[in-house]
């Protein structure tokens, strides 16, 4: 399912019309790279949380090469998912 498929269906289900789903998608984007950007938790309750999360330096081989290499640290998103969605995937 991409974006417009997903702003459908939002649309059918929440009674909107196709442009507003699409905004309110667009919004919830926005709203959750702004708080992951600033080191915030974000959480669905029963669906996700999503959260930044450090990385720190650590050794690696370059795959080519096969030499030994530091790989810098930095900064990565985590998604967790919530109990409804484990148990969607599990076909409960």
């Amino acid at each position: 399912m991409n974006k417009s498929e997903l702003a459908s269906a939002i649309a059918e289900k929440a009674g909107l019309n196709g442009t507003q789903a699409s905004a309110a998608l667009t919004a919830l984007q926005e709203v959750l790279i702004e708080q992951v950007a600033k080191g915030e938790k974000v959480t669905v309750p029963g669906l996700l949380t999503l959260e930044r999360v450090e990385r720190s330096e650590r050794q690696g081989r370059n795959p080519q090469t096969g030499e030994a290499m530091t790989i810098p640290g930095g900064y990565a998103a985590k998604l967790t998912a919530g109990s409804a969605l484990k148990s969607a995937a599990k076909g409960k």
